[in-house]
């Protein structure tokens, strides 16, 4: 068979449609990586009985491990600093949005682990910032290039749950203008300029969840338990839905009976069907699970 000869305009196109590619590559992970065969949007559960000691302070070492295993699920990529460098450049400003509350956390240990991570890849230390409240006037935040997003699930008195989508909320001047309709339309805020398309890696800690609760600053460590896991993605409506359905899990086990979070977590949903952020259907997530598996309650 006689080929065509490749003429400039072709290697032109080519080269065009190679370099944007390209660019796709390195700036939206969620839409080359994150994705099954099938078009399912990844989340990665990953646990280990070993990450918490007796007084349930994290072991930094197994959190490590357990991120590298779900960041090499997450990409496909077969070595760890590839997965890394799928998600983060060199010449990135990254802010790390945590979540201090003081009842239950962001552990510092995975936060002390995130900016190694990110530190190996190349991005100097003065361009890494690791921050909750506070974030609209901090000078990293203002000029950050990426962010990853890492808060614990909990049960919330206005939201439902506080989840990886209500903990953009300090990404706002008046948080509660927000806080109508049990926080309906949190995903708004992924939308507004300063932090739209910066988010490329979601961690939902699922270490010692709290599952009920009542009123504004409730805690009750009864209400807590070790379940050991974390969840990781690129689509937060994914990493929250599938979070969201482990608490619900939870609640039925304790309470033996079904019983409705109140409010209800309807933000987690209206991201997906009003706002159209990422997926909350169950049935379009590919949930990959890594290490224990017993009492995984999904």
């Amino acid at each position: 068979m006689k080929t065509k000869p490749i003429t400039r305009r072709k290697l032109l196109k080519d080269s065009t449609l190679a370099a944007i590619g390209a660019s796709v590559f390195l700036n939206s992970p969620l839409k080359v990586f994150g994705r099954s065969k099938d078009n399912l949007a990844k989340v990665i559960l990953v646990r280990d009985k070993n990450v918490l000691s007796e007084d349930r302070s994290a072991n930094k070492e197994v959190l490590k491990e357990m991120l590298d295993k779900a960041m090499l699920k997450l990409t496909g990529e077969s070595s760890v600093d590839n997965a890394w460098k799928i998600i983060l450049k060199p010449d990135d400003v990254l802010g790390i949005k945590t979540n201090v509350w003081n009842n239950l956390p962001t552990p510092s240990q995975l936060e002390e682990v995130l900016k190694e991570k990110a530190m190996h890849v190349g991005i100097a230390e003065e361009n890494i910032g690791i921050k909750d409240r506070g974030v609209l006037g901090d000078e990293i935040f203002e000029r950050s290039t990426a962010l990853i997003n890492v808060r614990p699930m909990r049960t919330h008195n206005w939201s439902g749950v506080g989840s990886l989508l209500k903990n953009y909320i300090m990404f706002v001047d008046k948080p509660y203008e927000y806080h109508g309709d049990s926080c309906a339309d949190l995903a708004k805020i992924w939308k507004l300029d300063h932090v739209k398309d910066k988010t490329k890696l979601n961690i939902l800690v699922m270490l010692t969840p709290l599952f009920h609760g009542v009123g504004p600053h409730h805690f009750n460590k009864q209400f807590t338990w070790e379940y050991n896991g974390l969840l990781v993605g690129f689509d937060p409506v994914a990493v929250d839905s599938v979070g969201l359905r482990i608490i619900q899990a939870k609640r039925k086990e304790y309470f033996r009976e079904d019983t409705p979070i109140n409010p209800p977590a309807k933000h987690i949903l209206m991201a997906d069907t009003r706002h159209h952020l990422g997926t909350a259907d169950p049935n379009k997530i590919d949930l990959i699970r890594i290490g224990d598996t017993d009492g995984s309650l999904i």
